[in-house]
């Protein structure tokens, strides 16, 4: 199934105490380009976190934000500096001698000193890099389901487009069956406006037209537009990515078009080909938020 690049999934993984919030997005990229903000203790599971991702979503700018709260013991301890509590004990107690003021200090004051207590992270790196991966899938589960219901959509409407395209296609095919006819009939009909009866040069007006034949055919290109235009529904039926090709196709049914525009003297295979850009033009930015 054709996916979005654009997408949002969150994923949250509670344990003993631990919760990891991972929130995935991702906009149009012509490439792959992830960036992974996530906090110090989680620094070490950052190529992990990308090859994981990597391994589902091949194309777009995603940014990854990860956040950890850790409320148990696992993971974090607490480190006293004992000696600089009692510096500050000792200092405190040689100003109340100096300044006659009552020395009174609990064990829960000198723990509120400044750089008493520090909380310091355990290595404890099998337990978090294993739950952070939980929530991690949890919400490329997510986002992935958002792309593929965007892709769907997306699928929709370059069917819809692309058939539109197809009946035009065949309404010109249509006209440009007549053309070298019309054309000899109005060219013989002026030449006898301007010449005698029976005079007409029969050869050089099958040269005329032999000539006007070669420059105005377009059953190359009709044929080269009708098969990218097989090409392309196949395509978006496909489930591996497919946007890069979709482009190239896109690229080559514009020009295939252009080219049928300048060779064809004949109004309504003009307006033909006006009403087939357009719609081309709107595939070609429907085709950028495909991956």
């Amino acid at each position: 199934m054709i996916k979005s690049m654009t997408g949002f999934g969150r994923g949250i993984y509670e344990n003993d105490g631990r919760v990891y919030t991972v929130d995935i997005k991702s906009v149009n990229h012509k490439y792959s380009d992830i960036s992974v903000r996530a906090p110090r203790l989680l620094n070490n599971f950052e190529d992990k976190i990308r090859k994981r991702i990597s391994e589902v979503i091949s194309r777009g700018k995603i940014d990854v934000f990860i956040s950890f709260e850790n409320y148990s013991s696992e993971g974090t301890s607490i480190r006293i500096n004992t000696e600089l509590a009692k510096e500050y004990i000792e200092q405190l107690k040689k100003l109340s001698e100096e300044t006659n003021i009552p020395f009174s200090l609990s064990l829960i004051d000198v723990s509120k000193l400044p750089e008493i207590l520090k909380i310091e992270d355990k290595d404890d790196e099998e337990l978090i890099g294993n739950e952070v991966m939980v929530a991690l899938n949890d919400a490329l589960d997510k986002f992935i389901s958002m792309r593929e219901f965007e892709g769907k959509k997306l699928v929709e409407d370059l069917e819809n487009r692309v058939h539109l395209i197809e009946g035009k296609v065949n309404e010109i095919t249509k006209y440009s069956s007549t053309l070298v006819q019309d054309y000899m009939e109005k060219l013989e009909a002026r030449v006898n406006e301007l010449l005698k009866p029976g005079v007409v040069d029969e050869n050089r007006l099958a040269q005329e037209i032999v000539i006007f034949s070669d420059k105005s055919s377009i059953e190359e290109e009709l044929t080269r537009l009708k098969s990218h235009i097989s090409q392309f529904l196949s395509l978006i039926k496909e489930d591996s990515p497919v946007g890069k090709k979709l482009d190239f196709l896109v690229q080559e049914m514009n020009r295939e078009t252009n080219t049928i525009g300048s060779k064809a003297n004949c109004l309504e295979i003009t307006n033909g080909v006006i009403e087939i850009k357009t719609e081309i033009e709107n595939i070609r930015e429907q085709i950028q938020n495909i991956e």
